[in-house]
C-alpha cells in the first residue's frame, strides 16, 4: 500500500517520481451576496417586451501559502426595461484552492482559468436562486469561456505596458 504524505500533514515532493500536477479545491464559499428588486410590486407584472440583461465577469486571486490561493469569481448583472430596472444581481463566490506540482509558467493561468471553471457551476445556481426567490425566472447564466476571458485580460495588460500574467496579489 502506497503511503499519502498529504494525509498525514507532510509535504508533498516535488522531486519524488510519480508526483503529478494536482490542483484540490478546499474549500467554497459565497463572499458576497446582493440582489435588489427597486420596483418591486410593479416589476413582477407581466411584462410587454423582454428585458436587457447584462452581465459582468470578473476574475481575483490572492496567493496564501506557497501553494494555497483564494479566488473570488464575481458575477453581477441587471434585467432592464427602457431605464426601469427589474432586478440587479452581485455575487462573490469563492473557493480556497491548493496548487502543487504546477509548474511556475503555468501556475497563473490554472489559478486564473481552471479554479473559475471549477466555481462557476455553483455560483450559476446560486444566481438562477436569487432571481428566483426575487420573483422571476431563474436566470441561468450561459456557460462562460475563461480561457477567452484570460486572453482578453492578458492583451488589455499587454496594451496597458502590464506583464502578460500579472503575478497574483499576496
Amino acid at each position: 500500500m502506497a503511503e499519502n504524505p498529504a494525509a498525514n500533514g507532510a509535504q508533498p515532493n516535488p522531486e519524488a517520481p510519480g508526483n503529478d500536477a494536482q490542483l484540490n479545491a478546499l474549500a467554497q464559499y459565497a463572499k458576497d451576496i446582493s440582489f435588489e428588486n427597486p420596483n418591486a410590486p410593479r416589476s413582477l407584472q407581466p411584462q410587454t417586451e423582454p428585458p436587457q440583461i447584462g452581465i459582468q465577469v470578473n476574475v481575483n486571486a490572492k496567493q496564501l501559502s506557497e501553494t494555497d490561493f483564494e479566488v473570488d469569481l464575481t458575477l453581477e448583472g441587471s434585467a432592464k426595461i427602457g431605464n426601469d430596472t427589474l432586478f440587479a444581481f452581485d455575487l462573490t463566490y469563492s473557493g480556497v484552492f491548493r496548487a502543487v506540482n504546477i509548474a511556475p509558467e503555468t501556475l497563473h493561468f490554472v489559478i486564473m482559468v481552471e479554479c473559475p471553471r471549477l466555481l462557476f457551476p455553483f455560483a450559476r445556481q446560486i444566481v438562477a436562486d436569487l432571481v428566483r426567490n426575487g420573483g422571476f425566472p431563474p436566470l441561468y447564466i450561459d456557460p462562460i469561456d475563461f480561457i477567452a476571458l484570460y486572453r482578453q485580460k492578458a492583451a488589455e495588460n499587454a496594451g496597458q505596458g502590464l506583464a502578460p500574467a500579472a503575478p497574483l496579489a499576496n
